[in-house]
């Protein structure tokens, strides 16, 4: 019996005697520019229309008819919207080649990692070598440190070290040879993915294995100084960097005082800070802001306070993080009203609070279970014009569960969908079991449909949870229209694959076969 055949995926595919795209004309070859909404508008119309389209062919008569041009700029929008999105890469590999292959665009360096990225943090590692494989060969000036941290990056995620450094080491042969090839950049790149992917001793074994191979400078060391716990540790590469007579510069100064500051040793950071002045080097915001911090962890908020005082007289402006470190001080310590105070005081100086300074608060609230704070607070900071990010979010909706607070979890989640910040999948989460507990069906099918709109992937978690109040209530046809929005964004349940019948045109179809070149355009 032959064996079955592997799924094939959504994939628009080159056609080898496809003939290329007439040149245009020289009026149209340089159209005017777009403003910047005029291409945030384009660019969601093409992501609404790519992740739409049931097939490949499908994909490509929609762009068509809706005479949207595809431009370099357009499609960096696009790539975003499927970054932050979490679109299917697939669909976003499809536009790029469509794009190349019909229109006459080539991708921008910007594309490209984007497109990398979204491959690798799908796992699709086959595509996105092949991707990188069109790259070597079409347009190798594309590939840059940025593109080896977005790969090595994605691989560290989910693989071994090991596994890490032969990726590596598949990229200098796949771009040693490149005309004006960073190979201290691309060593630089690697230490420092393993640095923020897996840990600090992981990066130090590998630069001592590979540091006579690459060749080491200040980047390097400071590189490796920037994330260390243990004080004698970054001592030990500190002093690594003087026996190779590598002159340190502010930031290994700034690096080594954080590091002082976060375990406690304070006096050690300001000893630091004398030796910065003695050979001349003048401390930054940066310097000032690890100094708030570490006095903060030893109890001493006050002084912390005193040091903005003192920045200002040294001619070192506080910025809104240097106020966050001072303001944190005080939440730790429970003394609110001077948090507030040194707010208060940002907005005098024209530094207004950021979504990181309310979260300060919103955690002190989370704890003590204050969800009438919280929300005061959360009044506030949408009257002040600043956005609260998903721990923002996160909080207050998590405080709306624990209350039953569903019309304050309904305002919240209207903001949402009205000003785009925020997680959707992670909020929605939260806001379904309350909407289920209360037993709000009408409100949790209004705000799923409102998630799908926006091309936002619900949980199956919660797809089954509202599926499971529709049969309670017996109403089978909303759970029919819900598993048929369901089954765009990919592969059902077999129980909810029964529900959805497809015709013969709008068949989900993903086409397997080699990767296309998508920088043919160029």
């Amino acid at each position: 019996m032959p064996p079955k055949p592997a799924p094939r995926l959504f994939q628009y595919i080159t056609s080898k005697f496809r003939k290329k795209p007439p040149p245009a004309e020289p009026a149209a070859a340089t159209p005017a520019p777009a403003g910047p909404d005029a291409l945030a508008a384009d660019a969601d119309a093409v992501y609404r229309l790519v992740t739409a389209a049931p097939t490949p062919s499908a994909m490509e008569s929609a762009l068509a008819d809706s005479a949207v041009p595809l431009t370099a700029p357009l499609l960096d929008a696009v790539m975003r919207r499927f970054r932050f999105a979490h679109g299917d890469p697939l669909r976003a590999l499809s536009l790029l080649s469509l794009a190349a292959d019909r229109g006459g665009v080539a991708p921008s360096a910007f594309a490209l990692d984007t497109a990398l990225y979204v491959l690798g943090r799908s796992r699709r590692f086959a595509h996105m070598w092949d991707l990188l494989e069109s790259i070597r060969r079409l347009t190798p000036a594309a590939f840059s440190t940025r593109t080896a941290m977005v790969v090595l990056g994605r691989v560290a995620k989910v693989c071994s070290v090991r596994e890490t450094v032969a990726s590596f080491r598949r990229l200098m042969r796949m771009f040693r040879g490149r005309e004006g090839a960073d190979t201290a950049g691309f060593f630089n790149a690697l230490l420092r993915t393993l640095c923020q992917e897996k840990s600090m001793s992981d990066a130090r074994n590998v630069y001592h294995a590979l540091k006579y191979e690459f060749q080491v400078n200040r980047q390097t060391f400071n590189i490796l100084l920037s994330g260390w716990k243990s004080a004698e540790d970054a001592e030990a590469f500190f002093s690594e960097m003087r026996e190779l007579g590598v002159e340190p510069d502010l930031v290994t100064y700034n690096s080594l005082i954080d590091c002082h500051c976060k375990n406690r040793g304070v006096d050690k950071a300001y000893k630091l800070l004398d030796e910065m002045r003695e050979k001349d080097i003048s401390p930054d915001v940066i310097t000032y802001t690890s100094l708030i911090g570490g006095l903060g962890l030893i109890g001493q908020p006050d002084k912390a306070r005193d040091l903005l005082k003192e920045m200002h007289e040294l001619g070192c402006y506080p910025d809104v993080a240097a106020y966050n470190a001072a303001i944190r001080n005080f939440v730790i310590a429970k003394r609110l009203g001077d948090a507030f105070a040194l707010m208060d005081e940002m907005a005098s100086k024209e530094l207004m609070p950021n979504a990181t300074t309310y979260n300060l608060f919103f955690r002190c609230y989370y704890w003590a279970y204050d969800i009438g704070s919280a929300w005061r607070l959360y009044e506030r900071m949408r009257s002040e014009g600043c956005h609260p990010n998903t721990q923002s979010c996160m909080f207050i909706i998590r405080l709306c569960h624990r209350h039953g607070k569903v019309e304050q979890a309904l305002e919240l989640w209207s903001d949402m969908v009205k000003d785009g910040f925020g997680s959707f999948t992670l909020v929605s989460d939260v806001l379904f079991d309350l909407l289920c507990d209360e037993g709000k069906l009408e409100e949790a099918e209004r705000c799923f449909n409102q998630m799908i709109e926006l091309g936002q992937k619900p949980s199956n978690v919660a797809f089954r949870r509202i599926k499971i109040l529709m049969q309670l209530a017996k109403q089978e046809e909303s759970i029919a229209k819900l598993t048929e929005k369901m089954a765009q964004f990919g592969r059902l349940a077999p129980e909810d694959r029964q529900r959805v019948h497809y015709s013969p045109e709008s068949r989900p179809y993903n086409g397997d076969g080699a990767d296309a070149d998508i920088m043919r355009a160029s």
